[in-house]
C-alpha cells in the first residue's frame, strides 16, 4: 500500500477522489493545509504528495515531478490584496501576510518585489479575517479566497499569476504531484498512470465525490466549488506536455536566478516522464 497525501482543496479532493476509492490499488491518504504538505516533503515524510512547486524546487534531490496531478495554468495566480480604501501607500504596510514561506505564492511575491518583501506567514484561510481588522496590511490570497475576498470586503492590488503571464509569456506553476526518488520507476509509472485514470473518472460527477469535496472544503458553497474546481483543474492537470515543463523549469531557473533557493548541486531530471 502506498501513501499519499494532499490539501482538502477541491482541485485536490477532485483528483483523488476516485483514486484513494480502487480497491485494486489500495491507497492510504492524510489531508493537510498546502503549507504543512511543504513541510512534510522536506522529511521526505510520504512517499506521493501534493506540494508547492516553490518547495520542489528545494528538495528536488528526495522528489520527482509526476506529469499528471499539477495546478498549473493561466488565470489562477495568487492575488495581493487589501481591506478596501485602504492603504494608498503600499509602501507603509505594517505586515504583509502570505499563505506559507515554502509556497509559490511567496516565491511569485518575491519576484514581483525583488525580494523586498517582510512577509509574515500565516495559513491561507486566516488572511482575510487579518486583513478585515487592519487597515494598515496587505494579503496574498490563494484557493478559494479568490473568489470570495471582493464580496468579504477586500479588494485587489496586483494579480501576481497575470504580472507573471504578461512578463514571461509563461503559464504559473503553482502546486504539482510528486513522487519519491527511492520508489521504483515502474511503480512511479503505474501511480501517475492511476492517478490519471482517477481524474478522468471523476469528469462523472458521481453525487458521492461531490460530497465528499463538499466535506473537505473550507467553502461549502456549491459555486465557488465549482469555480476552484474550473479554474485550477486543466489540460495541464492531466499532462504537463512541452509547455507546462517549459514553464515550470522556467520559473525554477527565475527562483535560482533570484536566491529565493540555491542551485542545486547535482542536475537531476525535474519530470517523471511518461511510460
Amino acid at each position: 500500500m502506498i501513501s499519499l497525501a494532499y490539501s482538502p482543496c477541491p482541485n485536490d479532493t477532485f483528483l483523488f477522489y476516485h483514486l484513494i476509492r480502487n480497491p485494486d490499488y489500495p491507497i492510504q491518504e492524510e489531508l493537510y493545509d498546502v503549507e504543512n504538505l511543504n513541510e512534510f516533503a522536506f522529511q521526505g515524510k510520504f512517499p506521493v504528495t501534493k506540494l508547492s512547486f516553490a518547495a520542489f524546487f528545494q528538495i528536488i534531490d528526495k522528489y520527482i515531478l509526476l506529469e499528471t496531478g499539477s495546478a498549473l495554468g493561466r488565470g489562477c495566480g495568487p492575488l495581493l490584496v487589501r481591506k478596501k480604501n485602504t492603504l494608498t501607500n503600499l509602501e507603509n504596510y505594517e505586515k504583509l501576510y502570505i499563505p506559507g514561506q515554502l509556497t509559490t505564492a511567496n516565491l511569485l511575491l518575491s519576484l514581483y518585489t525583488n525580494g523586498t518583501h517582510k512577509p509574515t506567514a500565516l495559513r491561507y484561510d486566516e488572511i482575510i479575517p487579518n486583513l478585515l481588522m487592519d487597515q494598515h496590511s496587505l494579503g496574498v490570497i490563494i484557493h478559494e479566497e479568490r473568489f470570495t475576498y471582493e464580496e468579504r470586503g477586500l479588494e485587489k492590488v496586483v494579480d501576481l499569476g497575470e504580472w507573471w503571464e504578461s512578463s514571461t509569456g509563461y503559464p504559473i506553476p503553482l502546486g504539482a504531484i510528486a513522487i519519491r526518488r527511492d520508489i521504483p520507476r515502474e511503480e512511479a509509472l503505474k501511480f501517475q498512470n492511476e492517478l490519471r485514470k482517477s481524474l478522468k473518472n471523476a469528469y462523472q460527477e458521481p453525487k458521492e465525490m461531490m460530497d465528499y469535496i463538499r466535506e473537505n472544503s473550507q467553502n461549502k458553497d456549491e459555486s465557488v466549488i465549482r469555480a476552484h474546481i474550473n479554474l485550477y483543474v486543466n489540460e495541464f492537470t492531466k499532462n504537463l506536455g512541452k509547455e507546462g515543463q517549459n514553464a515550470v523549469s522556467y520559473l525554477f531557473q527565475r527562483a535560482i536566478e533570484a536566491g529565493f533557493i540555491k542551485k542545486p548541486t547535482k542536475n537531476l531530471p525535474l519530470f517523471l516522464g511518461e511510460s
